[in-house]
């Protein structure tokens, strides 16, 4: 049996980041990603075409919950992202990384996230109008959250055949 090539990496220092097609829509890839960089050093960065299974693996959690969200959550992850495109990144720094970014990010929702973070300053929309309109809230990134997030999150995102992303020299950010 092959060994598994993720299980050593120290994943409180990675988070992956999804740049959603509502920031690369509107053209943020690289200011959002700038306000990332003094928590953590951008690793690797690349476009994707999001396939129907993995947005279903990375927001499992709204499947799960579905019930309590008053939209169609399988058809408006479609709708949003399959087919799309959206840039992921790959963050590294000090442990504790995944927390750290997340921090930057401010509430999901963009109208009642706190002044100067990323959601707050560049977000544009609200879950009143999302709500409104029978949609999911468009807040421009998501970044893995805790360590076995962001390897859940590697592979939806990287895959384990492209372990070597994560092979890189130790700072002490």
């Amino acid at each position: 049996m092959k060994r598994d090539p993720l299980h050593d990496v120290d994943w409180s220092r990675w988070s992956v980041i999804l740049l959603k097609p509502d920031c690369l829509r509107r053209g943020l890839t690289d200011q959002v990603l700038a306000r990332l960089e003094p928590a953590a050093r951008i690793a690797h960065r690349r476009r994707v075409v999001v396939a129907d299974w993995q947005i279903h693996v990375h927001y499992w959690d709204l499947l799960v919950d579905q019930d309590l969200i008053d939209v169609d959550v399988p058809g408006c992850l479609r709708t949003t992202y399959v087919g799309h495109q959206v840039e992921v990144a790959l963050a590294h720094g000090a442990p504790g990384t995944p927390e750290r970014l997340r921090g930057l990010l401010g509430h999901f929702d963009p109208h009642q996230a706190e002044p100067g973070t990323i959601r707050a300053d560049l977000g544009t929309d609200s879950l009143t109008a999302a709500r409104a309109q029978h949609r999911l809230v468009e807040n421009l990134i998501h970044t893995s959250d805790h360590p076995r997030a962001a390897h859940r999150d590697f592979g939806t995102w990287f895959g384990a055949g492209r372990h070597q992303l994560l092979e890189i020299k130790e700072d002490h950010r």
